[in-house]
């Protein structure tokens, strides 16, 4: 074999196995045991129990990663979103019955179609006044949710 056809060989030899090391180490990377703390993609309603979450009132979660966390929060008439404070960015979307919110000094009644902004490290609750449903997003996600 001559010199040049067999240094030809030898490097197309050496780009091959960087292509396979360089694809080994990006599926090792991709394989990491360590995993995203992440739901599953789809939620179905019927799949998931309801969780408790003070008296009258019970909680679905609806999808989350560490940025973001829905969740569905159902409320009998009468029961209490007890006052309370946490460092999450919440929006909350009112899906039906009617509340009286009380978020920092502010006190308003809201029903189905409405929505509440509430920031972080602000003192907020509710009563209900019609069995209904609210819709939380949190950011970033409530950790003390997840068991």
């Amino acid at each position: 074999m001559k010199m040049k056809t067999w240094k030809r060989c030898v490097c197309m030899i050496g780009v091959a196995l960087f292509a396979v090391t360089n694809l080994n180490a990006q599926t090792k990377m991709n394989d990491n045991p360590v995993k995203k703390t992440r739901s599953t993609t789809f939620i179905c309603e019927k799949d998931k129990a309801w969780e408790p979450a003070g008296e009258g009132v019970t909680r679905q979660i609806m999808g989350y990663d560490g940025q973001v966390m829905l969740v569905k929060v159902k409320f009998e008439k009468g029961a209490v979103g007890t006052s309370h404070t946490h460092y999450h960015t919440q929006t909350t979307y009112v899906a039906s019955g009617k509340f009286e919110f009380t978020v920092g000094n502010e006190k308003k009644i809201v029903k189905a179609g409405d929505g509440i902004y509430i920031e972080p490290d602000i003192l907020h609750g509710c009563v209900c006044l019609e069995a209904g449903v609210l819709i939380d997003c949190f950011a970033p996600m409530r950790a003390d949710f997840l068991k």
